[in-house]
């Protein structure tokens, strides 16, 4: 796991002074989000499903790994991010070799949107009629064609806009990650801004998060539409 941060993080930001440059410090920004959005998404999404698959199972150990999960998902949403953050110094520093820097962001980033994302996926599935579901099983689906038959499909819309909440969400993160040695905007904001006293440096960041913020709603929001065939047909 620490070759593969060392291996992306190379490429990236060998040779970039990270120090006062706006444009730098949005790409390490963007790419801590893109990374932690990728780790989130592959993890995420399949708890999500599993926490609606187990849900009022009648065998009870499906039903004991449903509270697990449960409580793990909602202890981890409970946790501010700057807390979690700093608790998590010690396993940062084991899995990514470094409790500084883009990197060692990103894996805090990531534990902290797992369970976030992992429950909007769960409740997007929920919105299904369950009708739909029960006439597919009735036709001899296995669970797996009906969660890529059905499941997916149906709640693709709003798996969309649970992604693109989750992003906006991770950018948020992003800034306050700045607060212990992150890097990004976040911490161009504390350092040169507030810290300096810059209302230039401070003025310049916001509009760029905010700026960001925009973009990925209203190319998440777009995208939600393209996919959402019931509102193709009205």
């Amino acid at each position: 796991m620490t070759d593969l941060f060392e291996t992306l993080q190379g490429p990236v930001f060998t040779g970039l002074d990270a120090n006062f440059s706006i444009w730098t410090n949005t790409l390490i920004t963007l790419y801590m989000t893109v990374l932690t959005m990728l780790f989130t998404t592959l993890i995420g999404v399949p708890l999500g499903v599993l926490l609606f698959e187990t849900t009022g199972s009648r065998n009870p150990r499906v039903r004991r790994l449903h509270d697990v999960l449960g409580f793990i998902v909602n202890v981890g949403r409970s946790f501010p991010f700057i807390i979690l953050i700093i608790a998590l110094l010690p396993v940062t520093r084991l899995v990514v070799g470094s409790v500084t820097g883009p990197n060692a962001a990103v894996f805090a980033l990531t534990v902290s949107a797992i369970p976030f994302l992992a429950r909007l996926v769960e409740i997007n599935l929920r919105e299904i009629p369950a009708g739909k579901i029960e006439a597919v099983r009735m036709m001899g689906a296995t669970r797996s064609q009906v969660i890529r038959q059905v499941l997916l499909p149906e709640a693709l819309p709003g798996l969309i806009g649970s992604l693109t909440t989750t992003a906006i969400a991770v950018i948020g993160y992003t800034a306050m990650a700045g607060a212990v040695g992150g890097q990004g905007l976040g911490d161009l904001a504390i350092r040169m801004g507030y810290n300096s006293y810059d209302t230039v440096v401070m003025t310049a960041t916001v509009l760029v998060l905010v700026l960001i913020v925009i973009t990925i709603q209203a190319i998440g929001s777009r995208c939600a539409r393209a996919v959402d065939h019931r509102a193709r047909n009205t």
